[in-house]
């Protein structure tokens, strides 16, 4: 089965409030020894696998470069990143290569490399359609300028353009809300995601909303139910236009799915690179299912070449694993699947926790397949966490 490769580039312009992931602002002068770190990372990546004991495949048909903003990178670095998975690689001919780009960074010279490495999918983290929401948020884009990088990226032939928007950013109304997903509707993409905005101690904002505070616009902040109502807007809308969700936070016309997102949700092998990148290989050995590892969580460790965190899958988590990343698909999971690969027992101990969410109107059956409903979708987490656990008696 051919990997998916993931590249972390934590850099920004900008750190956004609502941000909760390992990126932030460096000095240019440490990218090109980030990018040295990660091209020697990649090249070794054959030996990594070997000493966690996970199988390794050099063939690749999916590429996601994230962060951050990978286009703060100089074109030259860009370019090196590529010209290293192609010479460790296989690249398969049809494989999707996507890069994430903050609005404003897509220049003509990024296009231009973009053409060069094979980049023919780009995700643009909008966020909003709406000028003062993007500024509440450190954002450094406008609508124009949204608008402007789809139309420039499409004439240069990359059509395949997804644009994220979040649910729950300070000032959001009713009414802008609306006018964003219209936004993202008119301008035509193929692929959108709406993200709920995450509370946490991992960003400036969840934490001054967590303590009641008045820093970063948290007063102006949605509250959960008028958030919850945000997303249902969107998901009939989107739909309604034939932008159809195919995943709790993913919609996309006919044929436009994410396949390198699909591989997480489908637990197929990928392998990712850089600060924070974790990364699922198929286990040698028959005693563990998978291994997952990850990268440290800081530039600080990862470019002084901090040790993996190992954590072999064995079979009982493997299945829990199925269900609620597979749960997270509107196809939902195949019952019959599951019991081909984990056995009758596997199906025997879920099914007392299926039939309470049945009951709870969370999930829903049909035939050999399981998947949530519309509220269950609302509270995903809740469904997921039912389904912690019930393996242990497997072997």
């Amino acid at each position: 089965m051919p990997l998916g490769l993931y590249i972390s580039v934590p850099f920004c312009r900008t750190k956004c409030s609502y941000c909760n992931f390992a990126s932030d602002v460096f000095s240019r002068s440490v990218h090109q020894t980030y990018i040295n770190r990660v091209c020697d990372s990649i090249e070794g990546a054959a030996n990594v696998a070997e000493q966690i004991g996970g199988q390794f495949e050099r063939s690749v048909d999916s590429v996601f470069l994230g962060g951050g903003t990978p286009t703060v990178l100089d074109i030259s670095q860009l370019g090196r990143l590529f010209v290293t998975i192609g010479s460790t690689f296989e690249m398969r001919p049809n494989a999707e290569v996507t890069v994430e780009c903050a609005p404003g960074t897509v220049t003509s010279s990024v296009i231009e490399a973009f053409q060069r490495c094979g980049v023919n999918r780009v995700s643009l983290g909008v966020q909003s359609f709406v000028d003062r929401e993007a500024a509440s948020v450190g954002r450094l884009h406008n609508c124009a300028t949204v608008m402007d990088d789809i139309s420039r990226l499409r004439a240069a032939g990359i059509t395949d353009i997804n644009v994220d928007l979040i649910a729950g950013l300070p000032h959001q109304t009713a009414e802008s809300w609306s006018s964003s997903v219209e936004h993202a509707v008119a301008c035509g993409v193929p692929h959108v995601s709406v993200y709920m905005l995450e509370v946490d101690e991992d960003s400036r904002l969840g934490r001054e909303l967590i303590a009641g505070g008045t820093r970063y616009h948290a007063h102006f902040v949605p509250d959960e139910d008028m958030v919850a109502g945000f997303y249902e807007e969107a998901c009939e809308r989107l739909n309604r236009a034939g932008i159809r969700q195919y995943e709790i936070s993913n919609f996309c016309r006919k044929g436009s799915e994410s396949r390198h997102n699909l591989k997480y949700w489908t637990r197929q092998p990928y392998f990712g690179f850089g600060v924070d990148a974790h990364s699922m290989l198929v286990a040698k050995e028959d005693e563990m299912e998978s291994i997952r590892f990850s990268t440290a969580d800081s530039l600080e460790k990862y470019v002084a070449g901090s040790a993996l965190n190992v954590d072999p899958v064995p079979w009982q988590a493997a299945l829990e694993e199925t269900l609620f990343l597979g749960l997270r698909l509107n196809r939902g999971v195949d019952l019959v699947s599951v019991e081909r690969k984990f056995g009758k027992a596997a199906i025997k101990e879920v099914a007392e926790a299926i039939d309470e969410r049945t009951k709870d109107g969370l999930l829903e059956k049909r035939e050999n397949t399981i998947r949530l409903t519309s509220r269950g979708r609302l509270l995903s987490n809740e469904v997921f966490a039912r389904f912690i656990g019930i393996a242990e008696k497997l072997v």
